[in-house]
């Protein structure tokens, strides 16, 4: 992969919303994490996601900002096979801080029924995406003052 002339890692460690497609086509916007190279996003049998990724893995997934006051334009965009795997709680908790902060007490309840209980009986799974291919583009530009 060329240079994009930004720390990927930092871009993805951000709280940024992606959006994943799948055959059909359909996309969606997912919150994730990113760990050691692996999109990891919460999916389950009730969800459309979990359903299209059984029928065919190949999925694409891209995660940008425009900032329209700073000219900065940045994206990365991963292809490949999907995997559902189960979910773990501890990696299900870092997901949901990055995006609803440190303090459980604060989440809304929605979000805070994924670390208690048995996941595998309310069906919670992880999508896993190790890209075949990831590309990452700094289209920034300079502000006209």
């Amino acid at each position: 992969m060329k240079s994009p002339g930004f720390d990927v890692d930092a871009f993805l460690q951000q709280p940024l919303t992606a959006r994943i497609a799948t055959s059909g086509p359909t996309v969606r916007p997912v919150w994730f994490l990113w760990e050691e190279g692996v999109f990891w996003t919460l999916t389950g049998p009730r969800a459309r996601l979990f359903d299209r990724v059984k029928d065919d893995p190949n999925v694409a997934l891209v995660v940008d900002e425009c900032d329209l006051a700073t000219g900065r334009v940045r994206q990365v965009i991963a292809r490949g096979r999907a995997e559902l795997v189960p979910f773990d709680v501890p990696r299900g908790q870092r997901k949901l801080a990055r995006y609803l902060g440190a303090d459980e007490a604060l989440w809304d309840e929605r979000f805070v029924h994924y670390l208690h209980g048995d996941p595998g009986e309310r069906g919670t799974m992880w999508l896993r995406l190790m890209p075949a291919s990831l590309t990452a583009t700094d289209l920034s530009y300079s502000v006209a003052s």
